[in-house]
């Protein structure tokens, strides 16, 4: 039906070897500095020529979504666990890789992804997926926003993010929110706001107490530059409603967002900053955990590498198969409901007079909606 047979095993295994070049290994590890151990190595010919195949998907679904005008761009490493001999241990102490991935929050589309060993922290080199994310977006984007964790405090990143004539990315601005790292400075700036500073945020929480203020502070880095504006500094603090229970110093915890949005307030920045955990973490659950990419095939950097980014392919394929032919209701359906409902569906090919017919085991309902679906699917070549 598909107009070629299904490649055996043993040609997918040889197809993803592919996109392994020990050279690329080798070269990364020639441009460790001093004591350095990580590396990350450059893509392959091949491994690139994959991320552009991604790349013209994510720019397609942008074309048929031109009413989607705003792109906030959510960046993240996960943990992939694996008991392959190559694979080297997380900062959590468990073997295996720990990639990066940045996504279209309002598409829910994967705009880019690095594969990294285990022993890369995710601190390293952010600038290079946060490029690769904005270089993907359509030209129908007009506003971008940028989120991330405090593995997204580097100054490189912050440089380039607050930069309005930057290079390799759109130019205007773009607002960002990140955690910040929580240094001593930055924690003795928090202690000294004044109490009647603090405001309550967010939904009331029946075990905490959820206060967030304003924080004086400017970071003594040397990437500071004299004529830029200060960023933001958004102070968060987390009490147990019944302290007195609490006594092994646990009683407040405090949290920080540095941030160059400066006209919303603070209860609403930190809302919109913690909506990243819905967005990227639910992809790398997906990805990881429905579409394979939690499991790697070889002991080969690149030929795993390929596996994600397929993997990754396929969650923005049936994404947009969702959001452009399905019904509405599926609009948030995972991988395993739509194996159910649709990719898993029983037929019989049947040979009936001279034609060749399938014969589903669905309802009508549902197989008008299949019909809908493929009427809306081809593509403008």
């Amino acid at each position: 039906m598909i107009g070629h047979g299904i490649p055996s095993p043993e040609a997918a295994r040889k197809f993803l070897y592919q996109f392994h070049e020990e050279e690329k290994i080798e070269e990364a590890k020639q441009r460790r500095r001093g004591e350095e151990i990580a590396y990350i190595p450059a893509e392959s010919e091949a491994l690139v020529g994959l991320g552009w195949v991604n790349r013209g998907l994510v720019q397609e679904l942008g074309r048929r979504c031109p009413d989607q005008r705003i792109a906030t761009v959510d960046q993240d490493a996960t943990i992939i666990e694996s008991r392959k001999q190559e694979a080297l241990r997380t900062y959590e102490g468990e073997r295996g890789y720990q990639p990066m991935l940045a996504v279209w929050a309002e598409l829910n589309v994967v705009l880019a992804d690095e594969f990294r060993d285990g022993n890369v922290p995710a601190m390293m080199e952010p600038l290079t997926v946060a490029k690769r994310a904005f270089a993907a977006l359509p030209e129908t984007v007009t506003t971008y926003y940028y989120r991330g964790d405090s593995a997204c405090h580097e100054s490189d990143l912050i440089n380039w993010l607050r930069n309005e004539k930057r290079t390799e990315g759109p130019r205007g601005r773009i607002g960002f929110a990140i955690s910040a790292r929580m240094s001593e400075p930055l924690h003795k700036a928090i202690e000294k706001v004044p109490e009647a500073a603090w405001e309550p945020y967010g939904a009331a929480h029946p075990v905490e107490i959820r206060e967030c203020a304003e924080v004086s502070f400017v970071p003594g880095e040397k990437s500071e530059h004299k004529d830029t504006q200060p960023l933001r500094y958004l102070a968060i603090r987390i009490r147990q409603r019944q302290e007195s229970l609490f006594a092994d110093g646990s009683k407040v915890k405090h949290f920080a967002v540095v941030t160059n949005i400066r006209e919303w307030k603070a209860g609403r920045l930190i809302e919109w900053h913690r909506e990243k955990a819905g967005t990227i973490e639910g992809v790398h659950d997906v990805v990881k955990n429905e579409l394979a990419a939690g499991v790697m095939p070889s002991k080969y950097f690149g030929t795993n590498a390929a596996w994600l980014r397929l993997a990754v392919i396929a969650h923005n394929v049936m994404t947009a198969l969702k959001r452009l032919a399905l019904p509405a209701e599926l609009l948030t359906a995972r991988p395993k409901r739509l194996r159910f409902l649709i990719f898993n569906t029983p037929g019989r090919l049947v040979h009936h007079a001279r034609r060749l017919v399938l014969r589903l085991a669905t309802t009508a309902a549902r197989l008008a909606e299949w019909l809908a679906a493929l009427r809306m699917l081809p593509i403008r070549v």
